[in-house]
């Protein structure tokens, strides 16, 4: 139509200012930070358990929780790690970050997560508070990843492959979203970015699964 433009995903308009710099860094330091908890090591010393550190993979993730501590630990300790994201991405907002800075501060919990500076730069995967971020950013596209996840999970039993699909389709859900209604284009910033990190620090379950490899989850602790 004459007098309209086509949207742009990110448009250069000079220099950042000082207060859009300042939040960024902000955000991102405290997402890291807080990313970091490794909330699996923690439940495992309130409870008495193992430290899933010192089992299967050495993962603080939920996989490897649930080797540890079975279930119900399991389950504390991942909707703890799934708080980390979402708190992330609420401390962003808090300081009036945009959907930009609000995918900076996801992906600084999704690093976080994994290389916590708490315990050596170990940890997990990435998905519990990758999963955390999206219920805050864009919850309609989180009401996708649980029945994937879920599916993929009882079918193959392979955490990683549920892991790597939910994080695929919740990216998707996003883009759809995002294309379909009025909101910024600067969502499909976090709708590629935050699934493909989560799927860099599974590179090497990658390889197991396409090696035929990789552990599978037993549903009984």
């Amino acid at each position: 139509m004459a007098g309209s433009s086509p949207p742009t995903l990110l448009v250069y308009s000079g220099p950042m200012e000082p207060r859009t710099v300042f939040t960024a860094l902000v955000s991102v330091v405290a997402a890291y930070f807080i990313g970091g908890i490794p909330w699996g090591v923690v439940v495992a010393r309130l409870i008495g358990g193992p430290d899933p550190r010192t089992i299967g993979s050495g993962r603080t993730g939920g996989a490897n929780t649930l080797r540890a501590l079975g279930p119900r630990g399991a389950l504390v300790a991942g909707l703890l790690d799934v708080a980390k994201g979402a708190v992330a991405v609420l401390v962003s907002i808090v300081l009036g970050g945009g959907i930009v800075i609000q995918t900076l501060a996801a992906l600084g919990a999704i690093v976080g997560h994994s290389r916590s500076p708490y315990i050596g730069f170990g940890g997990g995967r990435g998905v519990a508070p990758g999963f955390g971020s999206l219920l805050v950013i864009q919850p309609l596209a989180g009401l996708v990843i649980l029945p994937v996840f879920l599916v993929v999970l009882v079918v193959t039993r392979y955490s990683s492959l549920a892991s790597l699909a939910a994080s695929a389709a919740g990216g998707m859900a996003v883009v759809v979203i995002a294309l379909a209604t009025p909101l910024p284009l600067g969502y499909l910033f976090y709708a590629v970015a935050t699934p493909a990190l989560i799927w860099l620090f599974h590179h090497d379950n990658i390889g197991r699964l396409l090696s035929g490899r990789e552990r599978k989850i037993e549903f009984r602790h």
